[in-house]
């Protein structure tokens, strides 16, 4: 298959319903409302094709830009190219789930998501920690530092509060990811859950919220999913 007959694909299993949701979450046109479930059928005749996830990537539509990462060859790409598609993810949905997640499946994943997080660029900072809670959610506990993991869950306590929106969200997500995935620091996450309490997100709309680590982290221990690790990363 090529550029135009996956676009043509793509657009035949575009439904309105979720193009307004895509929108209503920050995506903009060119998008067409591909679910991802759908997608699924396209990806399997495709397989693993690089050349072609850069042509989709380059197109700006956002259902494009999203199968780009489904195909992409995730060591296929160095550290540059992982930057040049974050500079073009212009929404949480990109950065955090399209360019994070082809990431966590790369070997260079954490080197990467490492400079995302210092970068102090709010969707760069939020795919960088996003980046690591697939990776902790997938690999063994054993291919992580827990001195690192430990200082960057001091580093989110220290600086949540005040971070941008999108990377409030990731933060939490990476305590209770650490709590769930991570059994070493499982204790430690709990604690950091409990020191930061809820963090409050959405300040610019008309009714702000609350989220909370240790809402989401008591939720996993109902459900006996301490220790949970998912078998892949990408749909």
């Amino acid at each position: 298959m090529n550029l135009d007959s996956v676009m043509q694909e793509l657009e035949a299993i575009g439904k309105e319903r979720s193009k307004k949701m895509y929108m209503s979450n920050g995506a903009h046109e060119p998008l067409f409302g591909a679910t991802t479930g759908e997608m699924k059928p396209i990806a399997k005749k495709i397989k693993i094709n690089q050349p072609l996830a850069e042509q989709l990537y380059a197109t700006g539509n956002y259902d494009a830009m999203y199968f780009a990462g489904v195909i992409a060859d995730p060591n296929g790409m160095t550290a540059a190219d992982y930057d040049r598609w974050m500079d073009s993810a212009y929404f949480f949905m990109l950065s955090d789930y399209v360019v994070a997640v082809t990431l966590a499946e790369s070997d260079i994943a954490q080197e990467v998501a490492d400079n995302w997080i210092a970068s102090g660029e709010e969707l760069r900072m939020s795919g960088g920690w996003s980046c690591y809670c697939w990776l902790l959610g997938n690999r063994k506990d054993s291919e992580f530092s827990e001195s690192k993991l430990a200082n960057m869950l001091d580093l989110v306590a220290a600086t949540i509060h005040d971070a941008p929106e999108r990377t409030k969200f990731a933060m939490n997500n990476f305590i209770t990811t650490v709590a769930v995935s991570y059994i070493p620091l499982h204790d430690k996450a709990v604690e950091i859950a409990k020191a930061v309490g809820p963090v409050e997100v959405n300040k610019h709309k008309a009714k702000s919220k609350l989220i909370s680590a240790l809402d989401n982290i008591q939720k996993a221990i109902d459900r006996g999913q301490i220790g949970f690790k998912r078998k892949y990363v990408r749909c």
